[in-house]
């Protein structure tokens, strides 16, 4: 160490004395040298950081956290750490009171009797019939505790362009999936109820399930309901009551009540924002997006009661904060970006729906949003490491994307209607361009307790974030603003 110090310094000297001529030449070298450093330090920030990705999945989808579970402590810690990263990576925050947290009042409705479904006949003739739950029907899903109705039957081929908005629709036909089919796709058409035959497993365990009692969605306080999935109310009929109701005349009147205690709650969103450096956007921000929660404690499955939900939406989360990462860290975009994780998504976008109504800038102002949904996985339905974006025929964002360098290809799944299956949809509906981000291959470990660490591919999620920042720095410094093709705007 020495020796090297002795020969520094006396190749220093030499350079001051005898070779003068060399100054100016050297201070082109040293500046250039800073450029190049100053490039390098840039590039590396530009890069994924393997170790910063592993680490958020091993904190967020561990059995510590409980599986995020919608609208619960676990949820509030997940958004607790989110906003320390944030924080970390010099995002302002954007939440509420000066914090990153956006605290959504959610009501929590729990049925404290069995529902009833009263029955009364057109012109008032005949007294009305009341059924209860455990005897002639069972309630499978709901989403309101009081709706009514006119009865519409139809048959499961005549589709969802017979229903009539505001029916209780009898789904019949003889093919049990069609009939499923019908009967999720009924409320969307403007249904209020949906009635279908008990299948013969659920004959047989009518009694057992009967007697348990639903545990309705959230809903945020002031009325919101959940906007991803709709209102969307089942019951499933014995074989007389099916052959009762089938006998009666359209326009029977069915009104369905199910008696429930209110109790008041929270569900939570981080949020984040980078101030844009150029003034003629501030009209143009872009907000990138997950959600933060799972579906925390379930009934267990091979043991395992934990709903980790590393795919489902760990991996999402991780994304936005590597982007958070890498654009906190280089020069300031000259957009406004926000950095949102959303609570209650599995809810039916609850946190999502309060950003909607509680942005951090004006929602006319936002250009556009991606929502990071389920990239821990490789979708073999595309070219390895590829990602794909729902919605793509909708608008020309991804064809954008894809040409500035995003390895982004359209959805290989239209049928399952990932478009209007994530947080995306809940600000498309209001007209910003939103679309979703996924490598999601329909794996069987879809919102099950197998869908934990152990199951990500991480080089597969290093490749996949790293191919979008050359399409995202693009993004954040350009001026483009996507746009709706005809008839793409839900």
């Amino acid at each position: 160490m020495h020796t090297r110090r002795c020969c520094l310094a006396l190749r220093a000297t030499f350079l001051v004395l005898f070779v003068p001529a060399l100054a100016p030449a050297q201070t082109f070298h040293t500046k250039a040298a800073e450029v190049t450093s100053q490039a390098t330090r840039h590039s590396s920030r530009s890069e994924v950081c393997a170790r910063c990705i592993r680490a958020h999945m091993e904190f967020l989808a561990s059995d510590a956290m409980q599986g995020r579970g919608s609208a619960t402590h676990d949820e509030l810690l997940a958004a607790t750490y989110v906003a320390s990263q944030l924080r970390q990576y010099g995002i302002e925050p954007a939440g509420d009171d000066g914090s990153y947290i956006q605290h959504a009042p959610v009501i929590r409705q729990e049925l404290t009797a069995a529902p009833q479904l009263t029955i009364t006949a057109q012109g008032g003739d005949l007294p009305p019939v009341t059924w209860i739950q455990g005897k002639e029907f069972v309630a499978v899903y709901l989403t309101q505790t009081e709706f009514s109705g006119q009865l519409q039957k139809v048959e499961s081929e005549a589709g969802v362009a017979a229903i009539k908005p505001g029916a209780v629709v009898l789904v019949l036909g003889s093919d049990p999936s069609e009939r499923r089919k019908l009967a999720f796709e009924a409320s969307s058409a403007g249904a209020v109820g949906e009635l279908t035959p008990l299948s013969q497993q659920q004959r047989e365990h009518f009694a057992e399930s009967s007697q348990k009692l639903l545990r309705l969605p959230d809903q945020l306080e002031g009325g919101n309901g959940p906007e991803l999935g709709g209102r969307f109310n089942l019951l499933q009929l014995t074989v007389d009551a099916l052959h009762s109701l089938a006998q009666m005349q359209e326009g029977t009147v069915l009104h369905f009540h199910a008696p429930a205690t209110e109790e008041k709650g929270f569900t939570w969103n981080a949020v984040g924002i980078l101030r844009g450096s150029d003034s003629s956007l501030l009209h143009d921000a872009i907000l990138f997006s997950a959600h933060l929660d799972h579906l925390g404690i379930g009934a267990p499955v091979n043991g395992d009661n934990i709903y980790n939900g590393a795919d489902d939406d760990a991996s999402g989360t991780t994304a936005v904060l590597e982007l958070a990462r890498v654009l906190g860290r280089g020069p300031r975009p000259r957009r406004t970006v926000i950095f949102a994780l959303f609570g209650s998504e599995e809810a039916g976008g609850l946190g999502s729906t309060f950003f909607r109504e509680h942005p951090p800038v004006p929602l006319k102002d936002l250009a556009a949003n991606l929502e990071f949904e389920m990239i821990g996985r490789p979708d073999p339905a595309v070219d390895h490491d590829t990602l794909w974006l729902s919605g793509w025929q909708r608008s020309d964002f991804g064809p954008q994307l894809a040409a500035h360098g995003a390895r982004l290809v359209a959805d290989p799944h239209p049928a399952q209607n990932f478009f209007e299956r994530s947080d995306n949809y809940v600000l498309a509906k209001k007209g910003v361009v939103a679309q979703t981000i996924s490598s999601y291959g329909l794996h069987h470990d879809y919102h099950q307790p197998s869908d934990d660490v152990a199951h990500i591919d991480f080089q597969h999620m290093d490749v996949a974030i790293g191919s979008l920042l050359k399409s995202i720095a693009w993004l954040v410094n350009s001026d483009f603003r996507p746009k709706w093709k005809s008839g793409g705007q839900p």
